[in-house]
């Protein structure tokens, strides 16, 4: 059954929904009050501000979804987390409050429900470490599955070909977490979204990001114009260079999503380069600045990504990543033929995603064949070094040490684009 169809039954359109929180049992609830008082502990003699973290942490843990991940309980320790996680960070067309004074669609009535206009899987390996980001086109035609009802009365049947950002308007961040695991074959144990307003404090909090433009470019829907050249961008005008489409490549959401992957190759290389990532009292403070907009309502978080300890290991994951191993990709995909003339629908190419996701469960370092940008959104500027580390200890007198062994990479099919953050790009005018 299609939303449409569901919709006609009813009577009414489907409305954004997230999963109903169970009841946790009282020794878990303890246990995670016991973990939480325990970092703030640890972090308070970092000169964090106690209070603040754990009224953001509180609130977080009252609001928080159920994606069918508990999430481990863990101590307080200042380190990276031990193992290879994923993380799926939604973006969403909320037209409540704040929100609705940003968008021309939210002022003329145009938008249906809350839909997750940008979606992106970060995978962080294990040993050795290494980041990937998959963004997906929000206008590829996939399967929903069935998703719980917000009144914990059962599921919503699912649905076999729809757009995928009807998947949070349909059963909110655990349903579009559902529907990236049964395309991927991934687990995801860790899930967020954030509304616009989010965007605009959480880069506010970050103090700006650097962007490259390479010809003047406007977009009449967001408003937003931009010189040729560099930009430090914050605020609104870093949410509206996030929106951006119309005015670039080719105008499509694949010419944004590489403009998105500019943006956070830029912003991963400033938090490594001002070694923030090693920092903790600065991650727990960016950690309480998002925990905060949970209580603003422009955060939703999984139950098992509430912990700002949490948020701060995870982070310190990729401090020592090298450039060239911090890979942004778009999931591939080829336009859909027969939708009416409708030429933003996408179709998943599924045999080269395989390619990839196989190599990443394999831990497989990645080789990018395909352009940067499929929307001709963006194009490479060159390599940019990275950050000088501390070199390890050279071998004693008479010590061997053992040769070094060649990695081995896998070469992933030229329809996956993308780049990496040792590769710079810089956004290109529509022609």
């Amino acid at each position: 059954m299609t939303s449409n169809d569901r919709s006609a039954r009813t009577g009414r359109a489907p409305l954004a929904r997230h999963g109903e929180l169970p009841t946790r049992h009282p020794l878990r609830t303890i246990i995670a009050i016991f973990a939480v008082v325990a970092s703030v502990v640890v972090i308070s003699v970092t000169g964090v501000g106690a209070y603040a973290v754990w009224d953001a942490a509180n609130a977080a843990v009252g609001k928080a979804v159920d994606i069918g991940e508990e999430g481990e309980v863990i101590p307080p320790s200042i380190g990276a987390i031990e193992g290879g996680v994923n993380v799926l960070v939604v973006g969403t067309d909320s037209c409540e409050g704040a929100n609705a004074g940003i968008s021309a669609a939210c002022q003329n009535g145009d938008t249906e429900g809350e839909r997750n206009d940008v979606t992106m899987l970060l995978h962080i390996s294990d040993n050795p470490r290494r980041v990937t980001v998959v963004s997906f086109p929000r206008d590829m035609i996939v399967p929903i599955p069935a998703c719980p009802r917000e009144d914990g009365s059962g599921d919503y049947s699912a649905m076999s070909a729809q757009m995928l950002n009807a998947s949070y308007m349909y059963g909110g961040l655990p349903c579009t977490v559902k529907t990236i695991e049964a395309l991927t074959g991934e687990n995801i144990q860790f899930a967020a979204s954030i509304r616009w307003t989010g965007v605009i404090n959480m880069s506010d909090a970050i103090g700006g990001v650097d962007v490259c433009v390479a010809e003047d470019v406007h977009d009449p829907h967001t408003t937003l114009t931009l010189a040729a050249g560099h930009h430090t961008l914050q605020g609104w005008t870093a949410l509206q260079f996030l929106r951006m489409r119309h005015g670039i490549g080719d105008g499509s959401d694949l010419s944004r999503i590489s403009n998105q992957q500019q943006f956070m190759s830029s912003l991963v290389r400033k938090l490594q380069s001002d070694s923030v990532l090693a920092n903790p009292p600065v991650l727990f403070n960016l950690a309480t600045a998002m925990l905060s907009q949970v209580s603003a309502g422009q955060l939703t978080l999984s139950q098992s990504l509430t912990n700002p300890t949490l948020m701060v290991q995870i982070a310190m994951a990729v401090k020592d990543v090298p450039y060239e191993d911090i890979v942004f990709i778009q999931y591939p995909t080829r336009y859909a033929s027969g939708e009416g003339g409708t030429s933003s629908r996408v179709l998943p190419v599924t045999d080269a995603a395989s390619v990839l996701f196989t190599a990443l469960r394999e831990n497989k370092a990645l080789t990018l064949t395909g352009k940067a940008s499929p929307g001709d959104g963006v194009e490479a500027t060159g390599e940019v070094a990275a950050p000088v580390t501390t070199p390890a200890p050279s071998a004693t007198p008479g010590e061997t040490t053992a040769p070094v062994v060649p990695e081995e990479r896998v070469e992933l099919p030229s329809v996956i684009t993308g780049t990496t953050a040792a590769a710079p790009t810089c956004t290109q005018a529509q022609k």
